[in-house]
């Protein structure tokens, strides 16, 4: 029974028409719909079953029409189509703090004007920028390597910029083979690498380790990395097959991710199959209008703020001031606020000049109503609680 149907004793359907019964009648269906249903309930089909008549008024059995047909039209309207000439505008802010840690081992990378920044020599498209956040550890050396020279991987990669993910992950293995023989840094340190490349309407994002990217998309936060912790199944069935150990959640009990560039004292012989990995995964979209901006943030934000939560923050304030620096500044704080245990660095990018727009809920015409029955059964457990 729909909510908020009257029912009316004043007419009742009887195979397609309407008649006017009285009292005794009623009682009468009454009777037979109780046997009908008894039969049911015994798995046997009931008898008569053309004859169970059920009472409602015509008045109401039009507006019950009308509100499912409201419904209706709510469920199936699809959002406005998107244009397919939007053209993003790319702006950033970043925000870098030691947090409670000794040492600061993070490093970060904006580049909005990737073309202007390669110059002529590299045929790229246009608008292109270049976002990286790298979380070190065992020392400094291995993030501010990987910062120094990934995009210049990227760009002389022979892949690029035909194929711009193969291009991109080469460019890690490559940048991870070749720290190992820069003599003059410790090549036991390791470093995590998120970095973001866009190229128009395309991004693509490419992670190794716990660092992650998040897309504001109109208010709701998208994930586009995956977070490489060894207790992840993926990670840990990988890191099994190629004979490493999880410990208390490290791999063989040394280092609290899965996979890192650096870390060549775990690593052993170049060309060896290791259990950490320094192969990058991939995901590459097509932004849209309704993509506002990304957040690239290393675990010292994600270990004390939900995804949800970074975005919903982010949003507001573009909203009051369309800064994205003071967004990375507020994210920063936040976590701070929130007793991280780590260093703290944040990029936000965002892909318009204007400030997000106002989300607002359209006013349906559906008007919620509870029946009779509904109501008394309410007021009787509220009556039995006194």
């Amino acid at each position: 029974m729909a909510a908020g149907t009257h029912l009316s004793p004043q007419f009742s359907v009887l195979e397609g028409g309407y008649s006017n019964d009285s009292t005794t009648s009623m009682e009468d269906e009454n009777s037979e719909t109780q046997e009908s249903l008894k039969q049911m309930n015994a798995a046997k089909p009931p008898r008569h079953l053309s004859v169970m008549r059920h009472c409602t008024s015509s008045a109401r059995l039009s507006s019950v029409a009308e509100l499912e047909l409201d419904i209706g039209n709510i469920c199936l309207t699809s959002p406005p189509e998107v244009k397919s000439g939007f053209l993003p505008v790319f702006r950033s802010g970043s925000c870098s703090e030691i947090g409670p840690k000794q040492y600061m081992e993070d490093e970060h990378l904006c580049i909005d004007n990737l073309v202007e920044h390669l110059g002529a020599s590299v045929d790229f498209p246009s608008p292109g920028a270049f976002y990286g956040v790298f979380d070190g550890h065992g020392g400094s050396d291995a993030a501010a390597f990987i910062r120094k020279n990934i995009l210049r991987y990227i760009v002389e990669d022979t892949h690029f910029p035909s194929s711009v993910p193969k291009a991109v992950r080469s460019a890690f293995l490559k940048a991870d083979l070749a720290f190992a023989d820069a003599c003059s840094l410790d090549s036991s340190s390791g470093t995590t690498a998120l970095t973001a490349l866009m190229s128009g309407r395309t991004m693509l994002i490419a992670n190794v380790g716990d660092c992650r990217a998040v897309l504001g998309k109109r208010g709701r936060a998208v994930e586009l990395s995956k977070d490489h912790k060894p207790n992840c199944t993926s990670e840990r069935l990988r890191i099994e097959k190629l004979g490493g150990i999880v410990f208390d959640g490290y791999l063989n009990g040394q280092l609290s991710v899965a996979r890192a560039l650096g870390d060549w004292h775990m690593k052993g012989p170049k060309g060896s199959t290791c259990p950490l990995s320094a192969e990058p995964e991939l995901h590459e979209s097509l932004l849209t209008e309704e993509d506002e901006f990304l957040i690239m943030g290393c675990d010292g934000l994600w270990d004390v703020m939900s995804s949800q939560c970074a975005v919903t923050i982010t949003r507001k304030e573009l909203m009051l001031h369309n800064d994205p620096e003071r967004c990375s500044k507020e994210l920063v704080r936040e976590a701070l606020k929130r007793n991280t245990c780590d260093n703290l660095t944040v990029v936000v990018v965002c892909f318009s000049p204007d400030p997000p727009p106002k989300i607002e809920i359209p006013k349906t015409r559906v008007r919620r109503s509870i029946s009779l029955e509904g109501l008394n059964f309410l007021k009787g457990v509220l009556d039995s609680n006194e």
